[in-house]
């Protein structure tokens, strides 16, 4: 879904409790890029991306960054980074048409090769996502009545898009943070839609040849609401949140949950995040989740309450290996978290 909203923010440096750590650390960046992708390979080496044509890599916690732009890619805007490891990585831009496009590098980021380009005037790419070196996923709004959802074996090389149930009128992904798409397992995966009557769920069990779709309890009164993030911890517990991207303090409806693996999504009695939210994380070694959006961040013990964090505003989020967290946000905003 065609995303677009930029606002600038100033992270205020919260303290978190001290159960889970101590700060967020803000780092330097080197660009001023709008940041909405961002994947941990570990506590050392990450990646990011954003707008302008820029990707960005760490190999040493953040403690120097390398920011650059994509050769004949400055149009563009990479909502997408997915990392292998700290030379092998892919970078999903999202726009109309062939604004779309998938690229890999094996260098570092040395050269890219262009892999995709999304062929449908009406398309945009809202998430990428991959099991394993060789099998992914990509996912663009709805052509011809249906969503767009490319899988590849071959890292990427060829991609064959897969049939799936009708989308719903104006019904979208919202592209805000790579993460209304997620994958685990061998091949399980799920999205989050907006934009329509219903705020959906979209599931499969074996890489998107089939699908089932369940309705959620996340608002859906707008254009610019629904499901922003999924995550899971397991097979079965999950959380999906979101709100309204227009209304950043508002915390109605953008929370659920499901302790069955998607077939079911509950809203909470209490304690929802403390606004919108475009992503969220699990972390295993500490059996927590933590959220992020344009109006502060959140943490959860149990996947179906929440406290604050901060209130400093990000965009998207990964975890390393070691649950070092990682955000990034708009003005080349980037954060890092160690959980002790």
């Amino acid at each position: 879904m065609r995303f677009h909203r930029h606002v600038t923010f100033v992270l205020t440096g919260a303290t978190l409790p001290a159960l889970w750590a101590q700060a967020w650390v803000t780092q330097s960046s080197g660009t001023t890029a709008s940041l909405r992708g961002v994947s941990a390979v570990s506590g050392l080496a990450v990646w990011a991306s954003g707008s302008k044509g820029t990707f960005l890599r760490t190999v040493d916690g953040g403690v120097t960054w390398q920011a650059a732009v994509v050769p004949e890619a400055s149009e563009l805007d990479f909502r997408s980074v997915r990392a292998l490891d700290n030379r092998t990585a892919w970078l999903m831009s999202s726009g109309p048409g062939a604004q779309s496009r998938i690229y890999k590098t094996s260098d570092s980021g040395t050269h890219w090769s262009l892999l995709y380009t999304n062929p449908d005037a009406t398309g945009f790419l809202d998430g990428l996502a991959f099991w394993d070196e060789q099998h992914g996923i990509a996912l663009g709004d709805p052509v011809g009545g249906q969503f767009v959802v490319l899988t590849t074996a071959d890292a990427g090389k060829t991609w064959q898009r897969r049939k799936l149930p009708p989308a719903l009128p104006n019904e979208g992904a919202f592209a805000a943070s790579n993460s209304c798409l997620f994958v685990r397992g061998e091949r399980d995966v799920w999205f989050g839609t907006g934009g329509a009557a219903e705020a959906r769920v979209f599931q499969s069990g074996d890489g998107g040849q089939n699908w089932e779709v369940i309705s959620t309890p996340l608002r859906h009164d707008g254009a610019g609401a629904g499901i922003f993030s999924l995550a899971f911890s397991d097979a079965h517990h999950g959380v999906a949140v979101g709100g309204d991207y227009s209304k950043s303090k508002d915390a109605a409806a953008n929370f659920a949950f499901t302790t069955d693996g998607g077939r079911k999504w509950l809203a909470p009695e209490s304690g929802r995040p403390g606004g919108f939210r475009s992503a969220a994380v699990f972390l295993p070694k500490h059996k927590i989740w933590i959220a992020v959006g344009t109006s502060g961040s959140d943490v959860s013990e149990d996947g179906k309450s929440w406290k604050t964090l901060a209130s400093g505003s990000y965009n998207a989020l990964a975890a390393a290996t070691d649950d070092s967290v990682w955000a990034v946000g708009d003005g080349g905003r980037v954060g890092r978290l160690d959980l002790k």
